[in-house]
């Protein structure tokens, strides 16, 4: 079984790798994954002094799960909330936060600077229900500030948001909240609780997308809901309960398993996005760049009050348009496009096509976001090798220049045939392919026995 808590305050490192263990019998060292849909009872009495509540006992996966409660007390330790709830992904955290708490009748304020679906929640879905919703710029205090002379229910916001880094100021609008009878709900997925804790400046719901930095590897999907006991347990539970946004055992035992790296990967992934922040930064073909901790970001110092670091994601905007930023992106070697951030590889995704692309244009260009925009989420490569990938790809869209003669680290062999360059390519799938076939070769090899051997053609030997 699990040793007894300590009476010392565990630092995050540790509770990453320690908090929330349950041991079973067997006393494994790795966390057990209870993969069951349901449980048995000793007894009919127990099964209805469970359901009744007078007995603690695990009822349905749906409800609860000993691989789930673990990761919920992990993530509860480290963020240091009282309670917590996770679900089958961020955006059912993000939903289950909102309609647990508000109902008809009820006003709900929010930053206007909201990722894709997190904006249809706010717009489209509350008012069909009869709620009524209002924007406001989240770096603006005085529409903040305007907003609250008439009572809310809810308040939700992203800092730092998604895509354009912009940040809010926690205490401040949290303080107004307050006032107007409103809790807040923060989305801290860009910063997680290693750079950010939204309830040291008074919010009173955290949630998360357990499928970005808390897993990390591109793996599974997950979603967390933090808060105070009583809310989680008389408003939250219910809800999730009887609705259903269940986590699986597999994908919360795969989470805990990936936090318990966190507090590695995510200040690496940091330091290589403020080292690619600055080399965009000096870079013509680049109109802007967004990123926290830079002296540039219009609210650097509200970043360096409410952050730790600033980040493992940067915006930037190309010059050119969408065009230019298409030929940006098809151009790139190590960095893929992907929707997904959080990663332990460095991913790009162009918002205005992509995670922001039913986000009316007029309301895009109120956030910022314009057709040249793009989000790189900056992983855990060897900065250097990140550096010249995203060098070259200016170089290929850069107009009079030579494209740099440094080789891409999956260059093909100078005895190969010339491959079309990335500025012509249309598609990125040619260097994939060639990515597969070396990777199945390297396969065959590896098996190979000496009988297999065959003596190697005439020519350059490579690699």
């Amino acid at each position: 079984m699990a040793k007894p808590d300590s009476e010392r305050t565990l630092r995050p490192a540790t509770q990453l790798v320690r908090g929330g263990i349950m041991r079973s019998n067997y006393d494994e060292t790795s966390e057990a994954m209870f993969l069951t849909s349901g449980f048995v009872y000793d007894s009919a009495e127990q099964a209805e002094q469970t359901f009744l509540g007078s007995v603690e006992h695990f009822q349905y996966s749906r409800f609860g799960n000993p691989t789930i409660a673990m990761l919920e007390a992990r993530l509860a330790a480290l963020e240091g909330a009282e309670a917590c709830r996770t679900t089958a992904t961020g955006m059912a955290a993000v939903s289950s936060a909102i309609l647990a708490h508000v109902k008809t009748g009820d006003r709900v304020v929010a930053s206007r600077a909201l990722f894709g679906s997190c904006h249809w929640i706010v717009s489209t879905l509350l008012p069909r229900y009869g709620i009524k919703t209002e924007f406001v710029d989240g770096a603006d205090l005085a529409q903040w500030k305007a907003a609250f002379s008439k009572p809310a229910a809810l308040v939700l916001l992203e800092t730092p948001s998604n895509p354009m880094l912009e940040l809010v100021d926690l205490a401040a609008v949290c303080e107004m909240a307050h006032e107007a009878g409103a809790i807040v709900v923060v989305d801290n997925v860009f910063a997680t609780p290693l750079l950010q804790r939204p309830m040291k400046f008074g919010a009173d719901v955290v949630v998360y997308s357990a499928t970005k930095h808390f897993d990390g590897q591109g793996r599974v999907l997950g979603g967390a809901v933090l808060g105070k006991k009583k809310w989680v347990e008389e408003v939250l539970q219910p809800f999730i309960r009887n609705t259903g946004p269940a986590l699986s055992a597999f994908n919360a035992w795969t989470i805990l398993k990936g936090l318990e790296t966190l507090h590695l990967r995510v200040p690496a992934m940091c330091r290589n996005a403020a080292a690619v922040a600055d080399m965009l930064a000096e870079r013509g073909e680049v109109g802007a760049v967004y990123y926290p901790f830079r002296i540039d970001h219009p609210q650097h110092a509200l970043a360096k009050q409410q952050m730790a670091a600033g980040g493992t994601l940067v915006a930037f905007d190309i010059k050119g348009g969408k065009e230019a930023a298409f030929r940006f992106m098809n151009a790139l070697r190590i960095i893929d496009i992907s929707n997904n951030l959080g990663d332990a590889k460095s991913m790009i995704t162009h918002p205005a096509t992509t995670t922001h692309m039913r986000v009316p244009a007029e309301e895009r260009a109120r956030l910022g976001i314009s057709e040249g925009s793009l989000r790189l989420s900056v992983g855990l490569e060897d900065v250097n090798d990140l550096i010249e990938d995203i060098a070259a790809a200016l170089d290929a869209i850069s107009p009079g220049t030579v494209p740099s003669a440094k080789p891409s680290p999956v260059e093909a062999p100078s005895a190969a045939p010339a491959a079309e360059t990335a500025a012509e390519a249309p598609a990125r799938s040619p260097r994939k392919r060639a990515a597969k076939e070396s990777a199945v070769e390297a396969m065959v090899d590896l098996f190979r026995t000496p009988a297999d051997e065959t003596p190697p053609a005439p020519g350059p030997k490579v690699g």
